[in-house]
């Protein structure tokens, strides 16, 4: 019976991505002591993330999709996030993009009038804040190919140079144990932006959660905000939740 149940738990966040202890316990009519076992039980199996009010499928990325691909994703949704980080740039500021579809609508989004300082390290973002009329600071480094990022020891040593009032950052995977990236280099330069940024403001649409990526970036408690969409779950917000931590939910 045991069995016959799990496995259809498992079936279920197969197929959603997520389920609530309060699903569970209306759709097996169980106990709420009956689906913490059960979730416990799936999650010392690694077949699953338990997270606040329930759990999410577990999911371990090794390759990345490639930009193109990355870029016809979830389109609207990106756009309602770069709408939502607008209103965090203030006039004067000196502002870290990094690479990303997401970051890279914001980018599109800045304009002149806000008299912005932007450091980039993404030369797609660069162009457009430039056509914007923006100030801009690109980073030296190696190109990697597909992604037209600088990455390498030369990126990571030009950013310690700079301090910045507000970091806006791209992500491979958020979970409850922090933000992973696929690449080493990337991964390096990012935990740096973040040190020397007074603010880090993680843009991430609802794919990225639940998501654990080869390269761990930094822990949950380095970022101070999170502007994601309307399609992530509630659960799954409120397991990433600590006292410093503002997550806003884009419309």
């Amino acid at each position: 019976m045991n069995q016959e149940r799990r496995s259809k738990i498992l079936q279920l966040i197969n197929a959603q991505g997520t389920v609530s202890n309060e699903e569970l316990i209306k759709t097996f009519g169980i106990s709420i002591e009956t689906v913490r076992r059960d979730l416990s039980f799936l999650e010392k199996q690694g077949l699953l993330e338990r997270v606040y009010g329930g759990a999410v499928k577990k999911t371990f990325l090794r390759v990345e999709p490639s930009y193109q691909n990355r870029e016809l994703k979830h389109t609207e949704e990106k756009i309602a996030i770069a709408e939502a980080a607008k209103a965090f740039i203030e006039p004067n500021d000196t502002v870290f993009f990094d690479l990303g579809t997401s970051v890279l609508y914001l980018a599109q989004r800045v304009t002149s009038d806000k008299n912005v300082t932007a450091f980039t390290n993404a030369l797609r973002t660069a162009i457009a804040l430039s056509e914007n009329g923006c100030k801009v600071v690109i980073l030296g480094g190696e190109i990697r190919k597909g992604e037209l990022s600088l990455t390498g020891t030369l990126t990571k040593e030009n950013i310690q140079r700079f301090n910045f009032d507000k970091a806006f950052i791209g992500v491979a995977g958020i979970t409850k144990n922090g933000l992973t990236d696929f690449i080493i280099d990337e991964a390096n330069i990012r935990a740096e932006i973040i040190k020397n940024a007074r603010k880090t403001i993680v843009l991430a649409d609802h794919s990225k959660f639940g998501v654990r990526t080869m390269c761990r970036v930094c822990d949950i408690k380095d970022v101070d905000v999170i502007i994601t969409d309307k399609h992530t779950p509630e659960n799954v917000l409120k397991d990433l939740e600590h006292d410093n931590l503002e997550i806003i939910v884009a419309e």
